[in-house]
């Protein structure tokens, strides 16, 4: 946060009060001010996604995508319209930083809110002990982005959910439902009997302190465990149309333990 006013006592008073706060020095001259600010870098973007330069026009196709649903007599109706298409894809070096940019500021659909750094990720991308998933999301008004990310740790039969966060650009529209399918028939290909997944609670990301038992998930013996059993889950009824690119091939596992 910044702080532009033009009177030195205040500016005093909020540097003292909240040192966290950018407080610029000003001159007399209103006229500078411009110039200042450009010169200190407040506004520089560290990182600058695909995402960023579309969001502008994402706006306008939220818009449109509230009147449509204002207009559907339900949900499924509603989601049936959008025509949606959910493309997974493993990590790459071509969304590192998007997925960077996600992880470390999403907070409230983010069930660990753990945080990576960009080499961290470039780490994961060619892990044999890890899955890392990227999900993108386009409907007939635009292209929404990568909207998901998800990494796993693979312990034999078992997949330990590690991180797993959504823009809540969106919300109600059960993608999350599609990434549980995907993540559940990736481990079973790859031999897993379970999913092992935690919720960390935080200040905010209650919107999803229910989210493993609505997909089906059953408490595990830790607090803030949840575990699916994959032989016995039934996949979600998805309406949008669901793209894979390069799946991630894992060796079978061979440890017969789910926790």
């Amino acid at each position: 946060m910044l702080l532009l006013d033009d009177n030195p006592a205040e500016r005093a008073q909020v540097r003292q009060a909240l040192p966290q706060v950018a407080v610029p020095e000003l001159g007399d001259d209103p006229s500078s001010y411009p110039r200042l600010l450009q010169a200190a870098g407040y506004f520089e973007s560290v990182a600058f996604t695909r995402e960023d330069i579309h969001r502008a026009g994402e706006y306008k196709s939220n818009a449109d995508r509230v009147l449509v649903m204002e207009s559907s007599r339900n949900l499924d109706e509603f989601l049936r319209s959008l025509e949606m298409q959910i493309r997974f894809t493993p990590f790459d070096a071509v969304g590192r930083k998007r997925v960077t940019q996600l992880i470390n500021k999403t907070n409230q659909f983010n069930v660990t809110t753990r945080r990576y750094t960009e080499q961290q990720i470039a780490t994961l991308e060619n892990s044999k002990d890890h899955f890392a998933l990227q999900v993108s999301v386009s409907d007939r008004f635009g292209d929404n982005g990568m909207i998901s990310v998800v990494i796993c740790i693979v312990q034999g039969t078992q997949w330990v959910i590690d991180t797993w966060l959504m823009s809540c650009r969106v919300l109600n529209r059960r993608v999350e439902e599609a990434v549980c399918n995907h993540l559940a028939a990736e481990a079973k290909r790859a031999g897993a009997r379970g999913l092992l997944g935690e919720f960390i609670p935080t200040e905010r990301n209650k919107i999803v302190g229910d989210l493993y038992s609505r997909l089906g998930f059953t408490a595990g013996t830790q607090e803030g465990q949840w575990v699916l059993d994959l032989d016995s889950f039934t996949p979600f009824e998805i309406v949008a149309k669901q793209i894979v690119d390069a799946p991630q091939t894992r060796p079978k596992s061979t440890d017969a333990s789910v926790a």
